[in-house]
C-alpha cells in the first residue's frame, strides 16, 4: 500500500490486502477502524479522508478542516475534524459530528474527500465558533480563497433559524481577507471594538509610485498606521533592522506608525492609536 493511503481496516482484510498481523505490525489508527502506514507524517488530508472514512463514507467535512483543505493558514493538522452527517454517528476523541441539513450544491470534492463549499464553510464557521476565532478563520478562508459574503446570506435564507444565526450575522461584515495572520485579524478588532474608526488592511505606502512599505494596517485618511510585530522581528535580525530602518522613512512621508507587540496590553495599544488618530485630526 501507498503511505499516503488511508484505509477502512476491515475491508482491507476482507478483500485479503492484509492479514490481520500485518495490519497490527505496519499500520495504526486514526479514528476508530481506519488506518494509515505507522510511517506516515499524517496531514490534514490523512485526518480527514480518516474522518470521513470512520462515519462510513456519509459525511461531509466542514468548519476549520475544510478551511484547511482549500489552503487557508494556521490550520492545525491535528484540529478536531467537524462534520455534517445525514445519520447519526459514534462519537470519538478528534471528531465534531453534526446532523444538520446540507443541500447538494453546498458540496463539492477536495483531493477526493467531501467537504463542503466555501460559503458553506464560512456559514459553519461563523456560526459554531466564538466571535474573535471566528473572524480570524474567515479572514484566513478569504484570503486564500475569496468567497461572497452574499452566498452566505442565500444560506441564511435557506435555513433561517438554524443554531448560531445571530453571532453569523455578527461577525460577517468583520471579514477582512487582507489581515495575513490571526494576531492581525484580533488587533483589528481591538480596535473597532474600542470604537475607533475600521482600519484598512494591506496599505501601501508611497514615496512617488514606489511602494515603500505595506502597512497591516491603517488609517489611510489621518496617515496613521498599525503594524503588529510578531515572532519573526525577534528571530530574524535582519527583517528586524530592515523594519527598523525603515521608521524614518515612513516619517518623512507623513506616516505615524504603531509597532504592536505581544507582551502589549490592549488598553496601553487602544491609547496609542487614539492618540495619534487624535493628533492627526480624528473627531470621535
Amino acid at each position: 500500500m501507498a503511505k499516503r493511503e488511508v484505509f477502512i481496516g476491515r475491508e482491507a482484510l476482507t478483500d485479503g490486502r492484509l492479514t490481520r498481523s500485518e495490519l497490527a505490525r505496519w499500520y495504526e489508527p486514526l479514528f476508530r477502524g481506519v488506518y494509515v502506514p505507522k510511517d506516515s507524517t499524517v496531514t490534514l488530508w490523512h485526518r480527514a479522508k480518516a474522518a470521513w472514512l470512520a462515519t462510513g463514507r456519509q459525511a461531509v467535512i466542514t468548519g476549520v478542516a475544510a478551511s484547511g483543505l482549500y489552503g487557508a493558514n494556521w490550520v492545525d493538522p491535528h484540529t478536531t475534524i467537524e462534520l455534517i452527517s445525514p445519520r447519526h454517528a459514534r462519537p470519538q476523541p478528534g471528531l465534531a459530528i453534526r446532523q444538520e441539513s446540507i443541500a447538494a450544491d453546498e458540496i463539492t470534492t477536495v483531493s477526493g474527500i467531501p467537504v463542503v463549499v466555501r460559503a458553506r464553510a464560512a456559514f459553519d464557521l461563523g456560526r459554531h465558533l466564538p466571535r474573535g476565532e471566528a473572524v480570524a478563520r474567515l479572514d484566513a478562508l478569504m484570503r486564500n480563497q475569496v468567497f461572497s459574503t452574499e452566498d452566505v446570506l442565500i444560506l441564511t435564507k435557506r435555513y433561517p433559524g438554524v443554531r448560531g444565526m445571530k453571532r453569523l450575522a455578527d461577525v460577517l461584515p468583520l471579514i477582512d481577507g487582507g489581515a495575513a495572520s490571526p494576531q492581525e485579524t484580533r488587533l483589528r478588532l481591538l480596535y473597532v471594538d474600542a470604537g475607533l474608526p475600521r482600519p484598512t488592511t494591506q496599505v501601501p505606502v508611497l514615496d512617488g509610485w514606489e511602494a515603500v512599505r505595506i502597512l497591516d494596517m491603517a488609517w489611510e485618511e489621518f496617515r496613521v498606521g498599525s503594524e503588529y510585530d510578531g515572532d519573526v522581528h525577534r528571530t530574524n535580525r535582519r527583517a528586524y533592522v530592515k523594519d527598523f530602518r525603515l521608521r524614518p522613512k515612513l516619517e518623512s512621508l507623513g506616516w505615524a506608525v504603531d509597532h504592536v507587540i505581544k507582551e502589549d496590553r490592549d488598553g496601553e495599544i487602544i491609547a496609542r492609536a487614539r492618540t495619534l488618530l487624535l493628533s492627526r485630526g480624528w473627531q470621535p
